[in-house]
């Protein structure tokens, strides 16, 4: 694992709290969406698909979808989840209809203030190119370029179906489905069913204002024992979060612990190649908690 200096995450703590101010299509909590915590969520053995339900409720009570399809970064976001075969070993079949909507989906990102600002880090930094086209293609590769996650079929994967969109694993895991909006259309059509959230022993009870929670669930009959998730943020704040992680490490995985405005992360990072293998929170702690 990366072993990172203090002033590097001091410097890293700066650039994301930049981009967490930069993120004017945030979703406001209580607002434009409203969550539902409920119970804590217990423990799940290593590999059992058995959860005890802590959440009679949905995680999510309401999202403004009206909102959501009305900014652009969104609407290219949700034409992208349904582009992908959840399970790994089975080869994707890429349209040329999806490769525009992949693409779609950069250039809508590249308007947003967001991803010029790390557009603009990453290229005084050396790890990017200063030309837009080019800093395109280099989010493309790393981020929708297919490589094999399961040695025994073709290719069958990517940083973005990973991270967003969701994998299970011979049909007994759960790999990836680190996305708010992904979760809440899930749990909307009945395939997610939101079990609690979970929190360290010392810890008090999660905010539902919070921008970060892990949670466990059941996704498709198969139980996610946690995973941490961002909550209301855009896509491109992940985008531009995870791939600045990525350009600045060469390790197989990165964890950085940082603190984005009230909340202290560790942001985990793992490389597949030149590729995003995945990426996603953890919640370590909140100033609503102490």
């Amino acid at each position: 694992m990366a072993r990172r200096s203090q002033q590097a995450d001091r410097e890293l703590t700066e650039v994301l709290n930049q981009l967490w101010t930069l993120d004017t299509n945030r979703l406001r909590p209580g607002t434009d969406y409203i969550i539902s915590l409920q119970g804590k969520a217990g423990y799940v053995a290593q590999g059992s698909n058995y959860a005890r339900d802590r959440a009679r409720a949905p995680l999510f009570t309401y999202v403004n979808e009206d909102k959501l399809k009305s900014i652009e970064t969104y609407s290219h976001f949700i034409n992208l989840l349904d582009n992908y075969e959840m399970s790994t070993g089975v080869q994707e079949e890429v349209t040329s209809e999806e490769l525009k909507e992949n693409r779609l989906f950069i250039d809508a990102m590249m308007e947003t203030a967001v991803m010029k600002f790390a557009h603009g880090y990453l290229s005084n930094k050396g790890q990017s190119p200063s030309d837009c086209d080019q800093f395109k293609r280099q989010l493309y590769d790393i981020w929708f370029r297919l490589y094999h996650r399961d040695r025994s079929g073709g290719k069958d994967s990517c940083g973005f179906e990973h991270v967003f969109v969701g994998e299970t694993k011979f049909g007994r895991e759960i790999l990836g489905l680190h996305n708010w909006v992904q979760f809440y259309l899930q749990e909307k059509h009945d395939h997610l069913d939101y079990k609690g959230y979970k929190a360290r022993a010392n810890k008090n009870t999660p905010d539902e204002d919070d921008h970060v929670l892990n949670l466990q669930f059941s996704w498709k009959g198969l139980v996610k024992p946690v995973g941490g998730v961002f909550i209301g943020v855009s896509p491109e704040f992940e985008f531009a979060l995870f791939t600045i992680i990525f350009l600045m490490s060469t390790e197989k995985k990165t964890s950085v612990e940082v603190k984005v405005d009230e909340y202290l992360l560790e942001l985990i990072v793992y490389r597949n190649g030149q590729c995003i293998g995945t990426s996603y929170p953890k919640l370590l702690s909140s100033n609503q908690w102490d």
